[in-house]
């Protein structure tokens, strides 16, 4: 169900977000708690989406409205390049090339995310891991950057804790690898920081801490522009 939002550029005292693919709204939390005024869309209706929601084609929307917003996150479907999907025999459109492109003419500053299976599509990209925000997961994921943004490489810890194996329980001492048919919805929650999300949501989100790091960074750079903050 499509939640109205008004799109129109308005200068208050949180700049605007556009939270593109945007699914449950992993990402849309931490850039909340960074200090943004989310707005997300999906081609899909999303009731679990916390913040306002429009329903429509990602890229479509960001040509006709990106320029309204301060910043833009996008989430192209990982679909094509992971590696369930691979093993599987799956067909899922690539949208990676598409979405730089429509982001490219909004003349505003952005972040394209994926997986690993993207890097050789994504250019220069950083990667954040959860051992890097103190969370109990290895998730990595890769974030392209442009418009102007930059995001400097954190140092990677070593991964010295083992993971359980995909789709099993997570024995103690261990950490859980939350994709596919996983077991431990309420522990995912708990490691991820996304406590209102089901299995769907959780198996593909951005952790909020990932974007909420990319988003102080974001509001450091929107402040050199004059953006308030």
């Amino acid at each position: 169900m499509t939640q109205p939002t008004d799109i129109r550029r308005v200068h208050g005292p949180r700049p605007r977000l556009l939270d593109l693919f945007c699914c449950q709204g992993g990402a849309a939390k931490g850039y909340d708690d960074a200090g943004f005024d989310v707005t997300g869309v999906d081609l899909a209706p999303q009731p679990r989406y916390p913040f306002p929601f429009v329903q429509a084609d990602a890229i479509a929307f960001v040509l006709e409205h990106g320029a309204a917003f301060d910043f833009i996150h996008a989430s192209p479907p990982c679909q094509h390049d992971s590696e369930c999907q691979r093993i599987q025999s799956n067909d899922h459109p690539d949208l990676i090339a598409p979405t730089r492109t429509a982001l490219e003419t909004t003349g505003r500053p952005w972040v394209l995310e994926n997986v690993r299976g993207a890097v050789p599509k994504l250019r220069t990209p950083v990667m954040l891991c959860g051992q890097m925000f103190a969370l109990a997961n290895y998730r990595h994921r890769y974030f392209e950057t442009g418009g102007g943004f930059t995001l400097a490489q954190p140092d990677h810890p070593a991964h010295l804790v083992p993971q359980a194996k995909m789709g099993r329980p997570v024995p103690p001492g261990y950490y859980g690898q939350f994709v596919g048919n996983f077991s431990g919805v309420p522990l995912a929650r708990e490691v991820l920081g996304v406590p209102w999300m089901n299995r769907d949501g959780i198996r593909e989100c951005i952790p909020p801490a990932y974007a909420q790091h990319i988003g102080r960074a974001a509001l450091e750079a929107l402040a050199g522009l004059g953006v308030a903050a």
